[in-house]
């Protein structure tokens, strides 16, 4: 939705902070303001226009003397006007304004009420708070310079020559200068041993249907990005039936080094099934490696994965912002909340398996939504994702491990998940696409895009090189060409240690090759294989 930057304590310069906020202009490509306090405190935002595109402006006043910046989307903000805020006289209809008024009404204890995706920023005279959403689906960094000024902003690039330490402020939590962090989203299933609710197929469906409808709140066009995995599918095919009832038309995107790339056929044969108007988007292996640089400056990560996946989404988001979608629906957070990653087959037991989807989901902010939201915000296009909606989060991750586990069902990963939609009536899903094995993202553009990419990196850094890394790179120093080679890239953008120390790296567990690549696992197959149903039943 946009870019923020907040900058709390007196005699910043204000053209500077202009300078700086406009780092993330990427962001917000619509409009941008700024607003000084009384106190001197700064407030700046890139705006993507989304939702009241006339009168939504930000930063947001409330009845006083509370400003705020807000980036996000809040699905309930029309629940909470019509209840808990229905005393208050709102600006404008912007879902963000709710966020200042409930700081009026209820001081520091309001956040566990938002239902969104969402950091923001309240300040009031010498007094703020600044929240993140529950899984960081939105970014937001914190710092301090060397006069004690607090920052808060959507992207590191603003700050991080700015302040003398700086890091990723943790999902699920509120700042207050008096209180300092607070956890405030405690699910239930943090707790591993609460995995122990009966399996209900239709509530996963119907929880999914709604946390999908949710997320089609906009006043601009909406689209899906269709990779033909389970995950996006599902959300087209959810998303195409819910706006078939509004009379609204479906664009879908794909990406792929050509037609021939795995996901690319099976995106076809979805959109075909449900009749959307899909755009196939084609870049080149040389075209990936040209735009590294840019790629990582965006990302402000070196981890593996990240850089590799978020190259085609960089591209598939350019082509979609240019045919004026600003918001689309990703199938991001599905794998860790149903163990669908081929190394959780391995899991020694059922403990460690849902301990492992616990700490996936926990950690998502490090990893695939950071790239879900820098890649696609790189050209102001912003990503929603159904999967990691709270009450679809409540329900599934607390569904007893064994019906997750691929073991149960003859190996077949996500089984339940595929059996919820499983409807032979009114089809969701072409069948073989419904049950088709695991291929993840960076693979299924295309297998050469990964080999030629470890290949490139490797003639790019030498032995030596590498042999020295620990020197160089003494925190999460890397052990393969490939990542030392996004490393130096990094640390030419962000050399500070709080820049690195932002950064996680993943690696997957119980495989003897550790290469984050789903073809590094012994259960991978070409992605032509399909999965034959069993019919095992529920």
């Amino acid at each position: 939705m946009c870019g923020i930057l907040a900058i709390i304590g007196k005699g910043k310069d204000v053209e500077l902070v202009k300078i700086i906020s406009k780092r993330m202009s990427h962001r917000g490509p619509d409009e941008s303001d700024i607003h000084v306090t009384e106190q001197g405190h700064i407030l700046s935002h890139e705006r993507l226009s989304i939702i009241d595109l006339h009168s939504g402006r930000q930063p947001i006043q409330g009845t006083s003397t509370a400003y705020m910046v807000h980036n996000g989307e809040i699905y309930n903000h029309q629940e909470l006007r019509e209840t808990v805020l229905k005393d208050h006289v709102f600006r404008t209809k912007s879902d963000s304004e709710v966020i200042v008024h409930l700081y009026e009404k209820f001081g520091y204890d309001f956040v566990h009420m938002l239902d969104g995706d969402f950091a923001f920023v309240v300040v009031d005279g010498d007094d703020f708070i600044a929240g993140r959403d529950p899984l960081g689906v939105k970014p937001l960094y914190y710092g301090i310079d060397e006069r004690g000024r607090y920052y808060f902003t959507s992207e590191m690039k603003t700050i991080a020559d700015q302040c003398k330490t700086f890091s990723t402020f943790p999902p699920g939590h509120f700042y207050t200068p008096k209180t300092g962090f607070v956890k405030y989203y405690k699910p239930d299933y943090e707790d591993y041993k609460k995995a122990d609710v009966e399996l209900d197929l239709k509530a996963i469906r119907e929880s999914l249907t709604e946390a999908t409808r949710k997320r089609l709140m906009s006043d601009v066009p909406i689209g899906v990005l269709l990779s033909g995995g389970l995950d996006s599918s599902l959300t087209s095919a959810i998303a195409a039936r819910l706006l078939k009832e509004k009379g609204k038309e479906l664009h879908s995107f794909s990406i792929g080094l050509d037609e021939a790339a795995p996901d690319a056929a099976a995106a076809r044969k979805v959109a075909e099934f449900l009749g959307t108007k899909h755009h196939e988007i084609h870049f080149t292996i040389d075209q990936g490696i040209e735009v590294l640089e840019k790629l990582i400056w965006h990302l402000e990560t070196y981890d593996v994965t990240s850089v590799r996946a978020s190259t085609p989404m960089y591209f598939l988001s350019k082509a979609i912002a240019e045919r004026g979608i600003k918001v689309v629906l990703s199938g991001e957070g599905s794998d860790e909340v149903f163990g669908g990653y081929l190394y959780f087959r391995n899991a020694p037991s059922t403990e460690d398996f849902q301990k492992e989807c616990i700490e996936r989901v926990q950690k998502l902010f490090t990893a695939d939504l950071l790239r879900a939201d820098k890649s696609t915000m790189a050209h102001g296009l912003e990503a929603r994702v159904p999967f990691l909606d709270k009450d679809f989060l409540d329900l599934t991750m607390c569904i007893q491990a064994e019906e997750k586990l691929p073991k149960t069902y003859k190996g077949i990963e996500k089984y339940i998940l595929r059996k919820a939609f499983d409807t032979p009536e009114q089809p969701y899903l072409p069948e073989e696409v419904l049950w088709r094995q695991k291929e993840q993202f960076s693979d299924g553009v295309g297998y050469n895009w990964i080999d030629t990419l470890i290949e490139y990196c490797a003639s790019q850094v030498t032995d030596e090189q590498l042999d020295m890394a620990s020197q160089l790179f003494p925190y999460n120093t890397p052990t393969t060409k490939e990542a030392y080679y996004y490393r130096s890239i990094f640390n030419k953008f962000y050399p500070q240690e709080s820049a690195a120390q932002t950064v996680r790296k993943w690696i997957p567990k119980w495989q003897a090759n550790t290469d984050p690549s789903g073809r590094a696992n012994a259960a991978h197959v070409k992605a032509d294989t399909e999965i034959a149903k069993t019919g095992l039943e529920v």
